[in-house]
């Protein structure tokens, strides 16, 4: 029987503030040499790969080297019952514990269409509707049970989104039906309010933002074409855009279960990044938070 939310969380670490990183994607800053040159500015590492990938040699240098670490999952279609077969389940739930991860995520949205493919590549949003979020409650509650890890859901990018739901309302519904956290990232929201038209901030004030375990924060680039057509590129550049900002501040006051926030900039170079994790040290200080 796994815990209730409310009492898993008390019992979960605080990890600070982390970095993004993905199997094998080579990137600019590699976690063990970027803590080194910059002491105390990254306290864990947040990995992305698919179950069949597996952990590669940066992820295990870290944790071996003593880091602290959360397992990202990149294949997994929450809305599907048949994605958590017995063979992702065991290897998702091997690779979790060999990285010590305290907690399972990955964005709750289609990573592939058709069966499970190495490769595929596809991160779409859900389908914002009541079906869609029961369904999504009940394979998180079954995933939670046979990993006996909490698995928290984040909200994924979206330009397109479908479904009558706002976001927020879906997400808020999925958390509660299967009682458990949640990664909100503020980039995405921001990406998502900005093309709906809405404010930065829209809805906020209803959402559960005490199951917010983790928040990601992420640069974007806002685009046009000459038909007129805008919208906000999630490119995971260094420069953050000051919508994604005013949700991650104006969340931070209720997030009572807030144990992490990443930065998601492991593709830049490391002088243009220091400032962005400065200013999030600011906003989670050591010691200020839960």
């Amino acid at each position: 029987m796994r815990p209730r939310f409310h009492d898993w969380i008390k019992e979960q670490p605080r990890l600070g503030i982390g970095i993004s990183a993905e199997f094998n994607a080579r990137p600019s800053i590699r976690p063990l040499e970027f803590a080194q040159r910059h002491p105390g500015l990254i306290e864990f590492v947040e990995y992305g790969t698919e179950a069949t990938k597996g952990l590669d040699v940066e992820i295990l240098r870290w944790v071996d080297a003593g880091g602290a670490a959360t397992y990202h999952f990149l294949d997994l279609n929450v809305e599907e019952d048949e994605d958590l077969d017995a063979e992702w389940l065991t290897a998702t739930s091997e690779h979790a514990r060999r990285i010590k991860s305290p907690w399972l995520c990955g964005d709750a949205g289609l990573w592939h269409f058709g069966p499970r493919d190495r490769g595929h590549g596809l991160l779409l949003p859900p389908i914002y509707a009541p079906e869609s979020a029961a369904l999504s409650a009940a394979n998180l509650s079954r995933l939670m049970e046979r990993t006996e890890l909490m698995v928290l859901p984040e909200t994924p990018p979206a330009l397109h989104p479908v479904g009558e739901m706002h976001m927020l309302e879906w997400f808020a519904e999925v958390v509660t039906r299967a009682d458990t956290g949640l990664v909100l990232d503020a980039a995405h929201l921001a990406i998502y309010q900005r093309q709906l038209g809405l404010d930065p901030c829209h809805g906020l004030a209803a959402f559960p933002v005490e199951r917010v375990v983790e928040v990601h924060v992420a640069g974007g680039s806002e685009r046009h074409l000459e038909s007129g057509f805008r919208w906000i590129e999630d490119d995971h550049k260094a420069h953050v855009l000051q919508d994604t900002w005013t949700i991650l501040e104006t969340m931070l006051p209720r997030a009572n279960a807030l144990k992490a926030i990443v930065f998601e900039c492991e593709h830049n170079a490391e002088e243009d990044v220091v400032d962005g994790f400065r200013r999030l040290h600011q906003c989670f200080p050591r010691g200020g938070a839960p």
